[in-house]
Parts: C-alpha cells; sequence; structure tokens
C-alpha cells in the first residue's frame, strides 16, 4: 500500500530575509517545506530543524543549470504527494520559477507569464501605478551615459535599475542604485554605471517609507495590512532594520485594487509607498513575493505564506478578511539595528543626505525595547535560525563580496 507523503512547499531562495518566517508558517499549516539554496552559500535556514534544505547552481554563475537543478527538484519532491507548492521568494527565484514547466501536481504561488513582467520590470510597475491613481515621481528611463547627463537636470535625483534582477550572458544579475546631490556626483555615477541596464531616473523625495500587504484572489484583494519604517539598515535607502504595523488608509484602498486588477495579479504583492511631509504616499515600487518584514505580518497573525500556498492549490478558495490588530506592533532585525548603527557611523556617501542620523540618540532607540517589540526570525523552538541569521546578516554586510552587476 502506498501512503502519500503530506503536502510538499519548495521555497527559495532560502537565503532570502522571509525565508525563515515563510518556512515556518508553511510548517504549521502542515506542509513538508523543502528550501532551495545557493551550493557553497551558508544561510540561517540551512540550520532550522524543520527545514531540509536542497543545493543548486548559483544564478549568477549559470541560470540555465540552475532552473535544470530547480526542475529536477520538483520532479523529485512532487512524486509520491498529494500536492507540492513552489513558492519563489526572492526577485531572483520569481525570474528562475517563471521560467519553469511544473510537474502535473505543481503549482506556484509566483507569477507567470505576463505577470512575471509585472513583478520585474519597474517602469511598467509605474505605469500601472499611475493608472490606477498612485501619485508616481516624474520618471525618466535611460540608456546610455549622455541621455543620463542630458534628462537628469534636478538634483538632488535617484537613479535605480529599471529592472529588479537582469539575465546577462546566461548568468543572473542585479543592477544598483545611486543618490546624486550635484553634477560631481551625477558624473561619477554615469561612469561607473556606463549604459550597462537601462536606469530610471527620479527625484530624491524625503518621506517615511511604508509597505501595504496582501493578496489577490479571485473574490478580490484580500487581508491588507500595513507598516511604515521605523529605521533602515542603510539611512540612504534599504529594506528597514525596525517596522511598526499601522491601518491601510482607506484613501489607498482604490488605488491598490486598481493597480492588482490592471496588473491582472494573483497571489501574494506588496507595495512600497514613500510618504512625504505633506502627506502624499508616492508610489515607489511593487514586489510580488514575500517581503522582508513578513515576521510582522505573522506577529499579528496574517499568515500569509499558507493563505498563498492555499490559494495556489485551490483559486476558489475563499480567504476572510482576518480582524484587525488589537494594537501597534514593532518588529525588529537585530544584525540590522546592529548594522544601521555602523552605517550611521561611516557618515553620509551623498551632500544629498541632508538630515542624517545621530548616532547617540539612535543607539538609544536601538537599545529601547518596550512590551510591543517583537523580533524578525525568531522561533524558540528553531532557535539555531535566528541566531545563525544575526551572523550571516553581519558577515555579509560587514565583508560584503563585490556584487555582480548586469552588463548589456
Amino acid at each position: 500500500m502506498n501512503v502519500k507523503r503530506k503536502p510538499v512547499a519548495v521555497i527559495g531562495f532560502a537565503e532570502a530575509l522571509s525565508a525563515a518566517e515563510v518556512a515556518w508558517s508553511l510548517v504549521d499549516a502542515g506542509f513538508e517545506v523543502v528550501g532551495f539554496a545557493r551550493k557553497g552559500r551558508d544561510c540561517a535556514l540551512r540550520h532550522s530543524r524543520f527545514v531540509s534544505i536542497r543545493e543548486v547552481t548559483p544564478p549568477e554563475a549559470n541560470a540555465a543549470e540552475c532552473v535544470e537543478d530547480l526542475i529536477e527538484i520538483l520532479n523529485e519532491l512532487s512524486a509520491g504527494t498529494e500536492s507540492c507548492v513552489l513558492m519563489p521568494l526572492d526577485d531572483s527565484a520569481v525570474l528562475l520559477c517563471g521560467r519553469l514547466t511544473l510537474p502535473a501536481n505543481c503549482v506556484s504561488t509566483g507569477p507567470q507569464k505576463r505577470a512575471t513582467d509585472v513583478a520585474l520590470d519597474k517602469s511598467l510597475q509605474l505605469t500601472l501605478a499611475k493608472e490606477a491613481g498612485f501619485p508616481v515621481p516624474g520618471t525618466a528611463r535611460v540608456e546610455v551615459a549622455r541621455d543620463l547627463l542630458k534628462r537628469a537636470t534636478t538634483f538632488p535625483m535617484i537613479l535605480k535599475p529599471a529592472e529588479a534582477v537582469m539575465l546577462s550572458e546566461n548568468r543572473l544579475a542585479k543592477g544598483r542604485n545611486w543618490i546624486c546631490a550635484n553634477e560631481v556626483e551625477l558624473q561619477k555615477a554615469a561612469k561607473t554605471w556606463n549604459g550597462r541596464y537601462a536606469l530610471l531616473v527620479q527625484p530624491l523625495i524625503a518621506g517615511q517609507g511604508e509597505g501595504v500587504f496582501g493578496i489577490a484572489t479571485s473574490r478580490g484583494v484580500k487581508a491588507l495590512s500595513g507598516h511604515r519604517r521605523l529605521r533602515m539598515m542603510n539611512p540612504h535607502g534599504s529594506g528597514s532594520s525596525a517596522c511598526i504595523s499601522q491601518p491601510v488608509s482607506g484613501e489607498l484602498r482604490p488605488s491598490i485594487e486598481g493597480f492588482v486588477r490592471r496588473a491582472g495579479w494573483m497571489g501574494l504583492f506588496m507595495i512600497e509607498l514613500l510618504r512625504d511631509a505633506a502627506g502624499t504616499a508616492w508610489f515607489i515600487e511593487f514586489n510580488g513575493r514575500p517581503w522582508g518584514s513578513m515576521a510582522l505580518s505573522r506577529r499579528q497573525g496574517l499568515e500569509y505564506p499558507a493563505w498563498a500556498a492555499q490559494v495556489a492549490k485551490d483559486a476558489a478558495w475563499d480567504l476572510r478578511d482576518p480582524a484587525p490588530a488589537e494594537r501597534e506592533l514593532v518588529c525588529r532585525n537585530v544584525a540590522r539595528e546592529f548594522l544601521h548603527l555602523l552605517f550611521i557611523l561611516r557618515g553620509r556617501q551623498s551632500a544629498a543626505m541632508n538630515h542624517w542620523p545621530s548616532f547617540w540618540r539612535s543607539a538609544v532607540d536601538v537599545l529601547r525595547m518596550s512590551r510591543r517589540d517583537r523580533l524578525y526570525n525568531f522561533r524558540r523552538d528553531d532557535i539555531k535560525v535566528f541566531l545563525t541569521d544575526c551572523y550571516c546578516t553581519i558577515r555579509e554586510q560587514v565583508f560584503k563580496p563585490r556584487q555582480r552587476e548586469a552588463r548589456t
């Protein structure tokens, strides 16, 4: 008599910031969780007692081999189980998983076909956001250095890749951002970039970062929640080191639903906003996969990963909107809080940063703990994950290898 295993969830890359929280959400929902990780790279999830890890060729070295490795893993794991769910955790996985032909009993929570473009093409996102009614910063797309110097005339500005991740010479690669306060900084950025990939040029807007999270189903957008950043790991601009929950304002809902509808989106999503001093919430970008602050969502009882897996398995499943959180919660990444202080000590890297945090005031904020504070990637019965995550996060920032940038 053949006994089928319980449902399998395959998640990756295991190095993603959200990996541990996603894994625990799926484990608690009854899944056997398998993570795929780059060969030779340590990560916190490798030390989990609840998750097994399969290695794949790093896509930065050979994207085609990475895809072949993923197909082999999915074919093996989907055999003998009632269902298999693939969940890409970061932009690199979104691109690669969107190219896979899945086994018959395997479904993906990630985007397919045109929706993959929505997840990765920042130019397309800005167009959809404007059509949906979001305030969108004035943006110019440039592809050669002379156009950058010609069209970038208002300082300060920010330069960012037009695509979240790119395939270049069968290797996955990312671009980088620059903040430019003046002509000298712009010339330096232009020389480094040198037209290797398309750039978006936008005015640098001062404000506070916010995030809106939800899941798009056949019954509409469900389980909306929000947060605002208290601190970023790098004050120049990065993921948060501490964030606080907040409700989603009614004024944003029509634009959120309009964006999702225009994009034809299904599944998890996060919309990043920047609220300026006048109260305008500017659209920054759309992320079509689990987000870094998943810990805060889960501390509020919002099990987005488990819900996304259920929706992928059964599009007609009725996800009821959860009750709103009773109080504000703060979630903090211990390693990123420490790195936040190191970035402050290093000092500003652009004259555009007019307001640089005080080290001592920041140190007091980082060291102050309250009863409403929670921690990223912390679970008492899987404590090695938390400890390893702290170590790996600090090590990777302090001894950060040179990241390969896309070339065209």
